[in-house]
């Protein structure tokens, strides 16, 4: 009897390939406590008195509703970046600079702000470099900054926060953030001062009106200018200020 011819199996198919993206695991507590502790001493005004300012573990362990160890472990993070360091029998205190780094820090802060300015006045739209004006609305002639030190401190800090902002640079945005905890902090003990207060306002008012005439190399200038000149003040009075 004839046999039946036999067939080979056909070859298996290859397995398909599946885009698969990995999963991204959930921040740990401890970055979400790193996270949590730097936005807070960025915050902080460390420069306010001449005491230093101390963490406390537990304390900071409590308020953020975790243990101790992820508390620690953010602090070595933070202490790796510059922000705090731990000091033998005193603790964790917050980092605050020397005056030959400050007037560094704010030197580097008076480039970036002029290339904040220098972007501004080539893409930003007309009505968000006129609201620049409305940090200043509530002083004048008949309302003195220096009459109203603390309403125009924070006013001062806003608006140069807001023009590192305006300029859509996620670079500068990120650079000035790390430097913005001391500069910040120089700029609130300097603009007590009276020659200091009196000459701020018509020098925002003119960045401004640079602005939004579209006057690159006059808003760069003028931007550059009028932080250089916090520099040289703290400078020339840094031991002064406290």
């Amino acid at each position: 009897m004839p046999t039946r011819k036999q067939t080979k199996a056909p070859p298996p198919m290859p397995e398909a390939e599946i885009a698969i993206v990995r999963i991204v695991p959930e921040t740990s507590f401890k970055n979400k406590a790193y996270e949590a502790l730097k936005e807070a001493i960025l915050k902080m005004d460390i420069y306010a008195t001449p005491e230093p300012v101390m963490l406390d573990e537990r304390a900071l362990s409590e308020r953020l509703g975790v243990s101790r160890t992820p508390i620690r472990e953010a602090i070595a993070m933070l202490e790796q970046d510059g922000f705090v360091k731990t000091v033998p029998r005193r603790g964790i205190v917050v980092v605050r600079r020397t005056k030959s780094e400050i007037v560094d820090m704010i030197r580097a802060w008076a480039a970036l702000e002029s290339m904040a300015a220098r972007l501004i006045t080539t893409t930003a739209r007309k009505k968000d470099i006129s609201a620049l004006r409305d940090f200043f609305k509530d002083f004048g002639k008949d309302r003195l900054p220096q009459d109203h030190i603390q309403e125009y401190s924070k006013a001062n800090i806003a608006f140069h926060q807001a023009l590192i902002a305006l300029s859509e640079s996620p670079v500068l945005v990120d650079m000035t953030n790390d430097i913005l905890l001391h500069v910040r902090g120089y700029r609130q003990l300097t603009i007590g001062r009276v020659d200091r207060t009196a000459a701020s306002l018509p020098e925002h008012m003119a960045i401004i009106d640079a602005l939004e005439q579209r006057d690159t190399e006059l808003a760069e200038k003028l931007a550059r200018d009028h932080t250089l000149g916090l520099a040289a003040y703290v400078e020339a009075h840094g031991q002064e200020l406290f």
